[in-house]
């Protein structure tokens, strides 16, 4: 593997604290040049950006923005190169579908006048990248520059470099900030995510309202049966038997509610886990609203799709006989406390 050394090009409309460096996927120069040559395109993902990061943060010093590469011209050309600005690699950061972002960067007064006026324009990144792959290796530095090598790069909006703000924003932002923490999320997660987050809480929070509210009444109806049921009877408070057979069926109606959707969650469950195959759904529901208990032994015992895999497709064995039972099936023999043929003859059936 071999490591070659280039220069892109970003557009950079405006100033800012934070600029796009690289763009995500696999890219090319847009200034005719070619570059790179022998492989499809640069390519930055979220792994190749992480080894990028980490080997900027372990610098100690910050990583320059200079005037057209003049650092790296310096030495043959005898001029000054005096710094445009400076990033930090531990500012660096990967955002997914959009690249790699310099945060914090500090510009030089020069420097800001200059972009604000649009004296320069564009920003042109210095990397490694292994000549084999495409794969970018390292950060060295950046440059302003115009002449642009790539384009569609995010735009860095100039009042960033001197918004300071108020009190009140800055209670606001705490107040993201706790939120975002007890979703269980960092401080840059994006709108989109955070809404979904909420939204997902919002959903958990109303299915457990539901769940109570049918425990409870439940419970009460329960206890109206049970008080009905053993009460002598009293010609004034007589419950008539219509009365006692509406609560029953309620009872009923509601138990079997709360059964078909704790049934429901457990097949939902053992799917997900592997512990089902999608052709058992059906019996595992059929199983499991006759008598939960035994589905829930079945499925605490039972292999993971992954282990019958080489055994079985689509729910199916391959070849041999028909009859034969499976792994499978064998464990549900043995939650059930089937005999062979008792369970031959149930699954016929």
């Amino acid at each position: 593997m071999a490591t070659r050394t280039a220069s892109l090009t970003v557009l950079l409309p405006a100033a800012g604290a934070e600029i796009q460096l690289l763009p995500a996927g696999v890219f090319r120069s847009a200034d005719g040049s070619g570059r790179p040559a022998g492989v499809a395109g640069w390519k930055l993902d979220a792994l190749t950006a992480a080894r990028v990061i980490q080997a900027a943060a372990a610098r100690e010093t910050p990583l320059v923005i200079d005037y057209e590469h003049q650092t790296l011209h310096a030495e043959k050309n005898g001029q000054p190169a005096p710094a445009a600005g400076w990033f930090h690699g531990s500012g660096l950061q990967w955002r997914e579908g959009r690249g790699l972002y310099a945060t914090d960067v500090e510009w030089t007064a020069r420097a800001r006048n200059m972009i604000g006026d649009r004296e320069y324009r564009y920003l042109s990144p210095v990397i490694d990248w292994d000549d084999k792959t495409g794969d970018i290796l390292a950060l060295r530095m950046a440059a302003l520059t115009n002449n642009p090598g790539l384009d569609g790069m995010t735009a860095v909006a100039l009042s960033a470099l001197f918004h300071h703000p108020s009190e009140e924003e800055n209670s606001v932002n705490e107040m993201l900030k706790k939120l975002l923490a007890a979703l269980g999320l960092p401080e840059d997660a994006s709108e989109e995510t955070a809404v979904s987050a909420v939204a997902e809480l919002k959903s958990k929070a109303d299915k457990a309202g539901e769940a109570q509210t049918a425990k409870a009444e439940l419970a009460a109806l329960k206890a109206s049966v049970a008080t009905a049921a053993g009460a002598t009877p009293d010609p004034a408070k007589y419950v008539p038997v219509e009365t006692m057979q509406e609560l029953q069926t309620q009872v009923a109606a509601l138990t079997a509610r709360m059964t078909e959707g704790e049934v429901a969650d457990v097949v939902e469950g053992a799917l997900a886990a592997g512990k089902l195959l999608p052709a058992q759904k059906e019996w595992a529901e059929s199983l499991g609203k006759s008598n939960l208990a035994a589905l829930k032994g079945y499925i605490a015992t039972a292999p993971q799709v992954a282990a019958l895999k080489g055994m079985q497709s689509q729910g199916k064995q391959h070849g041999g006989n028909a009859d034969q039972s499976t792994d499978a099936d064998l464990a549900v023999m043995k939650a059930l406390g089937l005999s062979a043929e008792e369970f031959a003859k149930g699954k016929k059936e």
